[in-house]
């Protein structure tokens, strides 16, 4: 992932240890003020050790405390990155509403930072040659592959999405090495979706991840992982959040497969255009 520090700590939260977290807690609360913070001081502000703090800055991609801290400058001398909009009761329709599309907005800017365009390339080719796609997702996650269902049928692909454990590992064994499946998580530790990468993959089947945690069991397992996560506040989890930024992942994905098979992709929407008309008043 790209070397943006604040959403790498959002993406990687879950899965820290209690003592890693200590040191995501206290970099978050204390952004400017590490700048000028050694190892040391950085493990005591944190109530940490520093080979925790050494260990802390590998597994989220950095070399060690220095890059971690290069990279920080960086982003915190750009736009700025503002806190999150909590939501409070007192709060009228208004506030809300603001709030809401605000932390939607910094939710989708937190994923632009962190996407892999090199990956959003390798999965549009998986599709663009597959025979077949796929979509595995539980509760707001089904929403997602409902959606990217229908965005995909647009290409005439045998697309079809599951949101049923039976039906889904059914699907996955029948799965062929020129087949894609599209698995979509919040956490990516869901264990009936990874029962089901598990089997597409053993009959040879590529598999494309939706997630929000980068160090989540199935951003492992897939052979590609599109990372993407919104802020959680009260009232709103954050896998419900996280529903519109992999929706727009999906997006993604769908715009640039239009683009590489322009002739197909305006030829099936006519054609779909000449049915619905029909259909209106």
């Amino acid at each position: 992932m790209k070397e943006q520090v604040l959403p790498i700590l959002r993406s990687a939260y879950e899965d820290l240890t209690k003592s890693e977290k200590k040191i995501a807690d206290y970099i978050s609360a204390h952004r400017h003020e590490i700048m000028g913070q050694t190892v040391a001081e950085l493990a005591q502000g944190s109530g940490s050790s520093e080979i925790t703090i050494s260990r802390f800055c590998k597994k989220l991609g950095f070399s060690g405390l220095q890059s971690l801290k290069i990279a920080l400058a960086s982003e915190l001398s750009g736009a700025g990155e503002g806190p999150c909009s909590d939501i409070g009761r007192d709060d009228d329709e208004a506030a809300v509403a603001g709030k809401i599309f605000r932390n939607i907005t910094e939710g989708l800017q937190d994923t632009l930072k962190i996407l892999d365009f090199s990956l959003i390339e390798a999965a549009v080719e998986l599709l663009q040659g597959a025979r077949r796609v796929a979509i595995y997702g539980f509760g707001n996650s089904a929403t997602v592959c409902q959606d990217l269902v229908t965005r995909f049928l647009r290409f005439g692909m045998a697309v079809q999405a599951f949101s049923d454990a039976h039906m889904q590992v059914t699907s996955a064994a029948l799965l062929e090495k020129s087949d894609v499946v599209i698995a979509i998580s919040h956490t990516g530790a869901t264990k009936d979706i990874l029962e089901s990468v598990n089997i597409a993959q053993e009959g040879g089947a590529k598999v494309i991840a939706i997630t929000s945690y980068a160090q989540s069991e199935l951003a492992r397992r897939a052979d590609i992982a599109l990372i993407g996560m919104g802020r959680e506040v009260n009232y709103s989890s954050e896998a419900a959040a996280s529903r519109l930024v992999h929706m727009a992942i999906g997006d993604i994905l769908y715009t640039c497969l239009a683009k590489k098979m322009p002739d197909r992709y305006q030829a099936n929407l006519q054609k779909m255009r000449e049915v619905i008309a029909v259909r209106r008043l």
